[in-house]
């Protein structure tokens, strides 16, 4: 019998962008930011990511990859970094501020099915505002002002964080800084001035670039990677956005296009483990509209600089800390009930390599407040931990247990806990209390009690780089919405130049 033959061609029907990339596009080119809540929230990130960057310029191994690719390169209209006298085109200067923003793990975060933190953009953000507002002067136009900044971010924030809510691209092995690209992207294409075409030929070639892998992340490869990664992301944005401008095609199915696009290469078992959604429907699902509900209810590290999942425990090893100081030879065990998500990330036993690993290890994260009553970005270094044998000594002794309720707790859209109880066993067959802690100090659920807190490090980390003057300076715009939205965004980042 005659056989069917095999098809010998494609059809080659060019097709309408993917819905989910024309859903950003008219999210970034006609929501109007209305919110106060948003705002001032918004000012405060600003101000607590910036923060966290001088932080970091405290620490070589961040600074040794700072600066232009060509020693010397002059760019006209160069876009500064803060905390330092550098002025880099906008593509090396957002990959510079978004290193120093990540370096020590202490700015924003947001946690659902994704994790990640949304001020990561911030790169990207300041880098092309900065530049195109000295350049609009210099061409006799009005420059940008900080209330485009805020507007950009909150934006941005809600780009990643929406798209976090029920998409986990860490099931399938992908870092969250595809998010960060995706949003920088957007955010960048807006404020060069794109169309609606070329931001979503921008979008576009977001999704086709292939994504980072989470290696970097986790046991055994933990590494300094995971401090630049995301300012590697928001400074492709900022290529991206601007091959699209000068005219570069998209591809519109680049998530849908069977055998080739992203969900079929890349996301094609993501969140099989959770039931999340059936197959073969393997799309990306919005649980909401966009808004500006991701920086409204953006999680701030106010109080330790280390992975989320353990500020509580953190919280928890502290208040405990004055009933454990001087028995620590007597301790016998160490019990951390933890949620689901803790444990997959940032549990782990064994030779911890350097501050990265450290930073993501949720029983070295638990031991040093116990035993200092406080942590700090200094605790990580390799020489605070070879000078503290006990640190490893007591996380040997450490048993981390899942509570059902606390990872329930953590995946309900209405509580969106992070919660983690601590308790510590003697030899005598003694022990303290356990120590609940459901809510970190950043959290939306103690904004009234988090925000005096946030100041205060923001002022700490002003006085790691700039004379008293300054530091009063910058606080005094930063503390005015008035003020800060006003002010033009050379004239903001002038403040922060060394």
């Amino acid at each position: 019998m005659p056989t069917t033959p095999s098809a010998t061609s494609e059809a080659n029907v060019r097709p309408d962008y993917d819905p989910e990339l024309q859903a950003i596009a008219d999210y970034v080119l006609n929501y109007q930011v209305e919110s106060s809540e948003a705002l001032e929230t918004a000012r405060y990130c600003l101000m607590d990511t910036l923060g966290c960057g001088l932080l970091a310029l405290r620490f070589p191994e961040c600074t040794k990859h700072l600066g232009p690719i060509v020693e010397g390169t002059v760019v006209p209209f160069g876009s500064r970094v803060p905390g330092t006298s550098l002025r880099l085109d906008p593509v090396k200067a957002a990959w510079d501020i978004g290193c120093i923003i990540r370096w020590l793990d202490y700015n924003d975060t947001w946690l659902a099915a994704e994790w990640g933190h949304p001020s990561d953009n911030l790169g990207a953000i300041l880098a092309v505002a900065d530049h195109l507002s000295q350049r609009r002067v210099a061409q006799g136009e009005a420059p940008l002002v900080m209330r485009d900044v805020l507007n950009a971010m909150i934006m941005a924030h809600e780009i990643q964080g929406v798209l976090a809510l029920e998409n986990s691209f860490n099931r399938v092995g992908l870092d969250h800084v595809v998010l960060v690209k995706l949003a920088s992207t957007a955010v960048a294409a807006k404020l060069m001035g794109a169309d609606r075409e070329q931001l979503l030929s921008a979008l576009s070639h977001a999704w086709v670039d292939g994504q980072s892998l989470r290696t970097y992340r986790h046991a055994p490869n933990a590494g300094s990677r995971k401090s630049w990664a995301a300012g590697d992301a928001t400074s492709r944005g900022v290529r991206l956005a601007d091959i699209a401008l000068r005219g570069e095609m998209g591809i519109p199915s680049a998530l849908s296009a069977p055998q080739w696009g992203f969900y079929d290469v890349l996301f094609s078992h993501a969140n099989k483990d959770l039931s999340l959604k059936p197959e073969p429907d393997r799309r990306l699902r919005f649980q909401r509209e966009f808004g500006s509900y991701v920086m409204e209810n953006i999680l701030f590290k106010i109080s330790f600089p280390a992975e989320f999942h353990a500020q509580t425990a953190c919280e928890a090893a502290v208040a405990l800390h004055p009933q454990v100081k001087d028995r620590l030879a007597e301790i016998d065990k160490v019990v951390l009930t933890t949620h689901d998500s803790a444990i997959r990330i940032i549990s782990k036993t064994g030779v911890l390599a350097n501050p990265a690993d450290r930073d993501h290890c949720l029983q070295y994260m638990t031991a040093v407040p116990l035993i200092f009553g406080t942590l700090t970005a200094d605790h990580y270094e390799d020489s605070f931990h070879a000078a503290h044998p006990l640190i490893d000594v007591l996380r040997n002794k450490m048993v981390v247990e899942e509570d059902d309720q606390y990872s329930a707790a953590y995946h309900d859209p209405g509580m969106r806990s992070i919660a983690n109880a601590v308790q510590v066993f003697f030899n005598d067959g003694s022990a303290t209390d356990k120590v609940v802690v459901e809510y970190p100090v950043g959290h939306q659920r103690r904004r009234e009690e988090g925000m005096p807190l946030l100041v205060a490090k923001f002022e700490q980390h002003l006085a790691t780089r700039f004379p008293a003057s300054r530091c009063k300076k910058i606080a005094e715009v930063c503390n005015e919405q008035a003020t800060l939205e006003a002010m033009p965004v050379h004239t903001f980042m002038n403040l922060w130049v060394i």
